[in-house]
């Protein structure tokens, strides 16, 4: 499971902040997560909703992300949201990974670094579950183990958070599809938001994508993300895209968790 920790505002125009936590510990940024907050606060009445649409600013340990709702008789439709500004940091890099052989990957920004590599050129099938997890824990590893990894003005971020598999879609009116193995062996079932903000960044680096065009990303399980250059930035003279990526979320109920401090395995347990 994935989760988000909601809290006050700690920038001076901001609406509320965000941390979220998964098996390894806790994301920079995410951008499902923010679609699902969106989907949340507002549905929810934790806070108001205006329709047609609702923007809320959300500080998260990445920066402050500017999220846009479409709210039609008081719940949310869709969300898109302006990332942080996310850039590529080096294309076509190789690594030796033991018992795979040498991977050429790309490495950016999108709220988290990923490294991005093609499924089929290194052999990997995505739809391959196990395959995917094992294949990415042991890139990451070789990729970690390897380089040094910074972010230009904030050294907390300059870690890799996943690497993500990309392939051909499975359905139609789709650029690609994205599988990304993040945290400890974790499978995102969307097309992750930051992944996409990463991906774009890669692709204009390349030249492949404008400012203003607009392409859809499919997920392992077939579900979509848009994703946009909204604009072009810089981080520290470093050359970067302000992202926009959008999506929809569902409400699927609510649970109360009890820790009880004499329960031996309440601080939880994780098994591979």
């Amino acid at each position: 499971m994935y989760g988000g920790w909601p809290g006050t505002a700690v920038s001076e125009d901001g609406d509320l902040s965000v941390l979220f936590v998964h098996n390894e510990g806790f994301s920079t940024m995410c951008g499902h997560g923010i679609i699902a907050l969106c989907k949340v606060v507002l549905d929810t009445g934790m806070l108001p909703a205006d329709p047609p649409e609702t923007t809320l600013r959300i500080d998260t340990p990445a920066g402050q992300v500017v999220a846009t709702s479409e709210v039609v008789d008081g719940v949310v439709q869709t969300t898109s949201f302006l990332n942080v500004p996310s850039f590529a940091v080096d294309l076509d890099t190789t690594v030796y990974v033991e018992g795979v052989g040498e991977i050429v990957y790309d490495l950016g920004f999108g709220g988290a670094f990923y490294a991005i590599v093609d499924a089929g050129s290194a052999g990997v099938d995505l739809d391959d579950g196990a395959g995917l997890i094992a294949a990415g824990r042991s890139i990451k590893s070789a990729i970690v183990d390897s380089r040094d990894i910074e972010h230009p003005s904030h050294p907390d971020l300059g870690f890799l958070y996943g690497v993500i598999f990309t392939g051909p879609p499975r359905a139609g009116g789709a650029h690609s599809r994205n599988v990304c193995v993040f945290a400890d062996g974790e499978i995102d079932r969307s097309p992750t938001g930051t992944g996409v903000s990463t991906r774009l960044a890669i692709l204009h680096a390349r030249g492949g994508i404008d400012v203003g065009e607009t392409l859809t990303v499919e997920s392992i399980v077939g579900s979509r993300f848009t994703g946009r250059v909204r604009s072009l930035t810089t981080v520290d003279g470093r050359a970067a895209i302000v992202p926009e990526v959008g999506g929809s979320a569902h409400i699927t109920g609510r649970a109360e968790l009890w820790i009880d401090p004499d329960d031996v395995l309440g601080s939880g347990f994780l098994i591979r």
